[in-house]
């Protein structure tokens, strides 16, 4: 029964995140003589602002804590947030949240010394060709359980990080992620954050001074965000990402994905200017966080998003005038409204990206989980931000779930404080809040009336619980339309800017152009065949890993296996989600090019 509860609770979590409602603040605790130090932010650590914890106990004022200090704030931890530091430690027993039975239990990797690992000085930090090694090398052997404890809050463990041979100390390191965390346990692949700059403010690697290393999570490839970041910056600006080895206290952890920081550093490179104002949108099922108009109170729009760079008054107005003029200006006249804001061709691009490569973590599902930069000219810029669960199939959307688009709602639906919702911030007013108003009128995206006899997972973008186009995306989860949710008042940017024919066009020539350049395999099968050389031996050794190595070589095999039997081998956690790169792509390219809407397009360049 635990186990079936889990595996229940894995199936919605593993969708992205957990919903959960943030913590009112508690009464004072005891050694806090301010207060629940850990309130705010939106529900368990991951999920949204760290706990501050770190001024408390940093006693010589450096800006981080040292092993003394890190004594003291764990104890803190344990004894007034019930372990809530290390919220979601992994699922109890020590398996892993996998279909197919319980995965074989972590043990103890390969011993590697720095003196052995290959060493790349000359080559840049993102080259996708080379496979780096990275060792950490932590003053305690309980690292890992130092990690959880403080995990969600804003300290980090320092180490030392030795790259290619030079050392770099005092590198601050801490676990990522939601899901990706949560779902894991104890033992096994989590994915890291490492701070180049904790003790010494210009240290970097190779001009970096933050390092993200995924841990696959739900991605039997590990390459989903190598591969989207890849097929991404054809177009955009999209943060790089490649493949890096692992070490911690001289084991082997295996092979990561390593990914670009959305940071000064990326700004320059791509944009080639070192001014303007960055911010980041959270990771959120149930985000009202793309980039809807909720009236002038800046208030509203820090809780939605959060500024990376120097905090400017300035800079949140123009954000509150891009949200009101993309939420109110007739699409007859959005374009020209637009065009002093807004990157509307880079937008298109995104959007294009975002669905035909189906990123279940994107702007489509969650009205979140991306970045935006605004330059110094007042142009608004949206960036790719979370591209790990791309090329499995579509499972959720605007289509699924209750009623008013996107993929989740806060866990509890019409039983939450109907004064207040207290995940989405401010004070509710149901005549202008349709999110969560009562039950809706059909939308014109809905499609006529369904037959639900004849429904029942066809092949036509109607999954059992989705909508045409919409939804679980087909039986195989490839069948999803790239029009779907145009009445999402959630996702302005695709219900707004594709209500504009002219933009709907253009969007649809650049799914097309992905669809026909990108998804073929011709082009697409030799990059994935020079990543599975680069990295297949690592993943087999690997002893760490969240899935099994025959799955990997499926995931990335230059052959596709036929369909399982009806009844048989069914999907782990969503459709599409057993395919391998090579169906997902022929797959989803003939979906795409043989819908009427990219058929009847002119031809590229006639228009």
């Amino acid at each position: 029964m635990l186990r079936r509860s889990l595996l229940v609770f894995a199936g919605v979590i593993s969708l992205g995140a957990v919903a959960l409602v943030a913590q009112p603040p508690g009464p004072p605790r005891d050694g806090d003589p301010k207060g629940d130090v850990f309130k705010g932010g939106f529900g368990p650590p991951g999920m949204g602002a760290k706990r501050p914890i770190l001024k408390q106990f940093d006693k010589n004022g450096d800006g981080w804590l040292d092993d003394e200090e890190r004594k003291e704030a764990r104890e803190f931890v344990k004894k007034n947030a019930g372990g809530r530091g290390g919220f979601g430690k992994g699922p109890p027993g020590g398996f892993k949240m996998k279909g197919g039975g319980e995965a074989e239990k972590p043990r103890p990797g390969p011993k590697v010394a720095v003196a052995d690992a290959p060493k790349y000085p000359g080559k840049p930090l993102y080259d996708g060709k080379i496979l780096r090694t990275i060792f950490l090398e932590f003053t305690s052997s309980d690292w890992e359980k130092e990690l959880e404890d403080f995990h969600g809050t804003d300290v980090e463990v320092p180490a030392t990080m030795t790259v290619d041979g030079k050392t770099y100390k005092n590198v601050g390191v801490h676990f990522r992620g939601a899901s990706s965390y949560m779902m894991v346990p104890t033992g096994s692949k989590r994915s890291f954050n490492v701070s180049m700059d904790l003790a010494d403010k210009r240290q970097r690697l190779y001009g970096s001074k933050t390092l993200n290393l995924l841990n696959g999570h739900d991605d039997a490839s590990m390459m989903s965000t190598v591969l989207f970041s890849h097929i991404a910056r054809q177009y955009i600006p999209c943060p790089q990402a490649n493949f890096v080895k692992v070490v911690v206290n001289g084991e082997s952890w295996g092979v990561y994905a390593s990914v670009e920081q959305f940071d000064k550093h990326f700004i320059e490179e791509n944009f080639k200017t070192k001014k303007g104002h960055r911010w980041k949108v959270r990771g959120n099922p149930g985000a009202r966080s793309g980039l809807e108009y909720t009236g002038d109170n800046v208030a509203d729009y820090k809780r939605r998003f959060e500024m990376k760079s120097e905090d400017n008054a300035k800079a949140w107005q123009d954000l509150i005038k891009l949200c009101k003029t993309l939420n109110t200006t007739p699409p007859d006249q959005l374009v020209e409204a637009l065009k002093p804001m807004l990157d509307i061709e880079g937008v298109l691009w995104f959007l294009a990206l975002d669905i035909a490569l189906i990123n279940n973590d994107g702007y489509w599902v969650r009205a979140s989980d991306y970045s935006l930069f605004q330059d110094e000219k007042g142009i608004f810029h949206v960036v790719p931000h979370d591209m790990n669960e791309a090329f499995h199939g579509a499972m959720g959307g605007p289509g699924f779930g209750p009623p008013g688009g996107g993929m989740f709602r806060p866990f509890g639906g019409p039983g939450q404080d109907k004064d207040k919702d207290k995940f989405d911030g401010p004070p509710r007013d149901r005549e202008k809040d349709k999110f969560d108003g009562p039950p809706r009128e059909r939308e014109k995206g809905d499609g006529p009336p369904r037959d639900r006899e004849k429904d029942k997972g066809d092949d036509k973008g109607r999954g059992p619980m989705g909508r045409p186009g919409g939804g679980l995306g087909g039986r195989n989860g490839l069948e999803l339309d790239p029009l779907t949710g145009l009445d999402s008042a959630r996702m302005p940017l695709r219900s707004k800017l594709l209500a504009v024919p002219e933009l709907r066009t253009r969007y649809l020539e650049h799914v097309r152009t992905i669809a026909k350049e990108s998804l073929d395999w011709e082009k697409l099968g030799p990059v994935i065949a020079d990543y599975r050389k680069l990295i297949e031996k690592e993943v087999e050794a690997d002893t760490r890993k969240l899935e099994s190595y025959a799955a990997f070589q499926k995931a990335t095999a230059d052959t596709v296996a036929p369909p399982p039997p009806a009844g048989e081998g069914q999907p782990r956690r969503r459709p599409g989600n057993e395919l391998s790169l090579r169906a997902f792509a022929e797959g989803r390219r003939k979906y795409l090019l043989e819908l009427p809407a990219i058929r009847e397009l002119p031809p590229a360049g006639k228009r």
